[in-house]
């Protein structure tokens, strides 16, 4: 085939000699201001010029490419076209190292590759970096796709993102491996994103979540990384479908009324031959020295945040899965790994920075930058940090001295609270700070308190499981850590399968136990979930203030005999409060005085022993009086019962009216 057809920058560097033939129109790529912004790194937009992208040169349909690789010696597109044959269709390169050309004839729906002589003189053939569709793995080329055809609806959802405060609104988010979530029973390995789309939905409505979080769903070869390791940084898995199936699911979420956050892990990338590493034969997205460049854990390479390119890179495909696919959120994986240098490295094995410390100063620049940008272009949305150590300011605004994330995973939450409720309840007594230290630094930052798929793998067993006693008091720990979770101050996330009480850990190549529905303990597990959500979202005292301290007091936290903890939430309006009691032992307290902040009649809203649920049923009758005996530092108190292994919430509201001539109790 005959190159006539060139689209370049348009100033060129001597190039690979053309074949024969006359050569087209040259035409401009990146204007001035664009070429000065990609140069000092800070160019989120890089997808409308790299990659494939469909066009019409002098009445001639085809796709103009272009390709980043400073180092190599030729480039050349493999397709059906070439016949996978390098040299058949050259790309002419430019001063800032990128290579491109408009090939006649290529269409939307085509398979390519980039053909290499990389800087050793050694021939590879690559994926495109900012493909926007890839072949189902494990084939590996990537396929020109037209994204401006997809008409959206979700016009009102978009608006009123614009305008909300998150950090005031309900967060309870269903974090969600789409492959796992639910398989076909017909042959097929997984569900279209589209049938998807109908499915868990209409699941999330019941359960009455407001936001979803996926798993990566970032392109990747290896199913077993969960899509944690990622080579399609602009493209959603083929797994489930086509770029606009996802598209569809987004809209179709956004039309409910449902958030869709994703995973994004801009930390590092995997070695896989048609990816990232050694793209034109040198580290051109990693470091070169493995102090640096390679992740002693993962077996990925790092991402080199200092240099310009690279920043375009990641920022660009930030800004795009915002841009392109209308996503709400972005959930950024191994935040921690990034900021430290010594993140898993032990002495000599890492680098330190110009001033002789740890951190990682351009990941720290990295990510306050994206920060900025992502919330400027995109008013409503939200950044959230995985990171598990002390690092001060994650969620504070950039202009404060922080990262500018919206909020951040307490791990610190997790691994205390998991590593009480493990114990068996005799052993409790002695560790009650491990519930009540958070309140220490609860407000430090704005804080998600996740329950995720990262604590039920690796042999960790599920929840259930993780929980001490018989299959009774599993159950009942279980509520009541759902409970603790869902009362204490922070937006909320649940792992799938968990609302199901899965007596197994999480496995990524089945589905979750949909049998487990219709057994009696399992559905009152769901149905707490269910109801939890459900008085989350009802009640403005459990999200109002989440990140203010105004919002939580405690009542008892020091009853370590009786593992009792007592505390109310108060929301911004007067007398907007609900009261929570939580007993850790399987030994009810009958009669159990806790102070409250005013007098009345306190009703009880729910109760995790109630028999819906699984429980015994052991309660409060509705609710009780307060009377003018002064405790935990309020001038009223009441005297309730406390169940096993259970937790009581209790409201201000008028009693109800004792219906006469009829028996029994009121």
């Amino acid at each position: 085939m005959r190159n006539d057809f060139c689209f370049s920058i348009q100033t060129t560097v001597p190039r690979v000699p053309w074949r024969t033939g006359p050569r087209g129109p040259r035409r401009q790529l990146f204007l001035e201001s664009d070429l000065q912004t990609m140069r000092c790194g800070m160019h989120s937009e890089m997808y409308h010029q790299l990659g494939a992208h469909p066009e019409i040169v002098d009445g001639q349909a085809g796709v103009r490419f272009a390709v980043w690789a400073p180092n190599a010696r030729e480039v050349s597109i493999l397709c059906d076209m070439t016949h996978w044959t390098h040299g058949r269709f050259w790309m002419n390169s430019s001063n800032d190292g990128i290579w491109t050309v408009f090939m006649p004839g290529m269409k939307s729906g085509m398979a390519y590759k980039y053909g290499l002589v990389n800087a050793h003189g050694q021939f590879t053939e690559k994926s495109d970096p900012y493909a926007f569709y890839w072949e189902m793995r494990p084939k590996s080329a990537s396929i020109v796709y037209d994204l401006e055809q997809y008409k959206w609806n979700d016009g009102g959802w978009m608006d009123y993102r614009k305008k909300v405060n998150w950090h005031e609104k309900p967060i309870s988010i269903y974090e969600v491996h789409l492959g796992s979530w639910r398989k076909p029973h017909d042959g097929r390995l997984f569900f279209n994103y589209r049938e998807l789309a109908e499915q868990l939905v209409a699941y999330c409505q019941e359960m009455g979540y407001t936001h979803l979080q996926l798993l990566p769903i970032t392109e990747h070869p290896f199913d077993g990384s969960w899509g944690y390791q990622t080579v399609g940084y602009f493209a959603p898995t083929s797994r489930f479908g086509t770029p606009d199936d996802f598209r569809f699911f987004v809209d179709h979420c956004h039309q409910a009324g449902i958030g869709v956050l994703v995973d994004w892990v801009p930390a590092h990338f995997p070695v896989d031959a048609h990816g990232l590493a050694a793209f034109d034969g040198t580290c051109l997205y990693e470091h070169a020295d493995p102090r640096q460049g390679s992740h002693p854990d993962w077996g990925t390479l790092v991402f080199n945040f200092g240099r310009n390119e690279v920043r375009n890179f990641l920022l660009s495909s930030a800004r795009f899965w915002l841009d392109k696919y209308h996503i709400d959120g972005l959930r950024v994986d191994a935040v921690a790994s990034m900021l430290y240098l010594d993140y898993s490295r032990k002495e000599g094995e890492w680098v330190p920075n110009q001033y002789g410390g740890r951190e990682n100063l351009e990941a720290e620049q990295f990510l306050k930058d994206m920060n900025v940008m992502v919330h400027g272009a995109f008013p409503g949305i939200l950044t959230i940090a995985e990171e598990s150590t002390a690092w001060g300011g994650v969620s504070q605004p950039v202009y404060n001295g922080g990262l500018g994330f919206n909020m951040k995973w307490d791990m610190g939450w997790m691994n205390d609270t998991l590593r009480y409720v493990r114990k068996d309840p005799i052993h409790r007594a002695h560790h009650q700070g491990d519930l009540s230290f958070r309140m220490v630094y609860a407000f430090s930052e704005n804080f998600v308190l996740a329950l995720s798929h990262d604590e039920v793998v690796h042999g960790k067993k599920s929840l259930l499981s993780q929980m001490p006693g018989d299959p009774w008091q599993k159950f009942a720990n279980l509520r009541l850590l759902y409970g603790y979770q869902y009362l204490q101050p922070g937006k909320k996330l649940l792992f799938m399968g968990c609302e199901l009480g899965q007596w197994h850990e999480w496995q990524h190549e089945g589905e979750l136990d949909w049998n487990l529905r219709g057994q009696h303990l399992h559905d009152g597990l769901r149905q707490l979930v269910g109801d939890l959500n459900a008085l989350y979202r009802r009640e403005p005292c459990l999200y109002e203030r989440d990140f203010s301290p105004e919002g939580f007091q405690w009542l008892q936290c020091d009853d370590w005999q009786n593992s009792v903890f007592a505390f109310v939430r108060y929301g911004k309006q007067p007398g907007d409060l609900i009261i929570c009691a939580m007993n850790f032992t399987p030994v009810p307290r009958p009669d159990y005085r806790i102070g409250v902040p005013m007098a009345g009649y306190y009703g009880e809203i729910l109760n995790s022993d109630a028999g819906i649920y699984g429980g015994a049923n052991l309660g409060n009758l509705g609710g009780t009086h307060s009377d003018p005996l002064p405790m935990h530092g309020c001038q009223q108190s009441i005297s309730i019962q406390l169940p096993p292994l259970a937790m009581v919430l209790f409201k201000p509201m008028r009693p109800k009216p004792v219906e006469t001539g009829k028996i029994g109790k009121p």
